[in-house]
């Protein structure tokens, strides 16, 4: 039996079904030629550069613990500028220590349970030094070195110093420059691979700048701001929008 899906007319039934894909195809073709102009390609463009951290903070606090108030504040009164003459000794000046007032806890007995039994047992007191200097080098020397106070019966507790760089507002500018570079070198090199060149930009946005500590791959949605290396890596990176030519 003959197949009824092909009868007298089939023939140019199918002659007309490719002539309309054809036709389809052609004026696709033309379009997006006829749109060249219109066309752009994105790229990311980035920049890094290590930096060394010009400015440090250190704090270091001092803490007593006592059943009677009056024995806890005076054994801190008489510590704390024990740990200032010490700091001035080491070359800090003065004018670079700030020194905290004093924060104050009352400790309560607690029973099996781990309950608070509102039974007072003493107090405890603290205070804390800053100091803020452009000497990097001297000041994370320093905090390493300053626990040997405890020998002298000197609770102190010297916390890591915070690392930071001054200059990052004007580093900006110049990483972002170098970020749009990049992104026009690659934007150049995929344009000539398909036989075009790039035009002028149609859009550019900024992506956030992430300070890492040196030599770590390690980024945020957000930015991070390392503060716990003295040398760290800028990373700019920016999306650029070029026309297609």
């Amino acid at each position: 039996m003959a197949d009824e899906r092909f009868g007298p007319g089939s023939g140019a039934g199918i002659a007309l079904a490719i002539g309309l894909v054809l036709a389809s195809v052609i004026g696709g073709w033309a379009f997006v030629k006829g749109k060249r102009g219109d066309q752009t390609i994105t790229v990311t463009g980035s920049a890094r550069k290590r930096i060394r951290s010009d400015l440090v903070i250190w704090r270091a606090g001092v803490s007593y613990q006592a059943p009677v108030l009056a024995d806890a504040y005076r054994s801190l009164s008489e510590n704390v500028p024990r740990v200032k003459s010490y700091l001035v000794g080491k070359g800090i000046p003065e004018d670079q220590i700030t020194i905290s007032s004093i924060s104050s806890q009352t400790l309560h007995a607690r029973n099996d349970q781990g309950e608070d039994t509102g039974q007072i047992t003493g107090y405890s007191l603290r205070q804390e030094l800053e100091v803020r200097s452009t000497d990097v080098d001297k000041i994370a020397k320093i905090a390493r070195e300053a626990t040997e106070l405890i020998n002298q019966g000197i609770l102190l507790e010297s916390m890591a110093p915070a690392y930071h760089y001054t200059n990052l507002g004007e580093e900006k500018i110049t990483m972002l420059a170098e970020a749009a570079k990049d992104a026009k070198v690659r934007a150049e090199r995929v344009a000539e691979s398909t036989g075009s060149s790039i035009g002028s930009v149609r859009t550019a946005r900024m992506g956030v700048l992430q300070i890492t500590p040196a030599d770590s791959n390690e980024v945020s949605d957000s930015g991070m701001n390392d503060t716990s290396s003295l040398e760290k890596d800028i990373t700019a990176v920016v999306n650029v929008g070029f026309e297609i030519n």
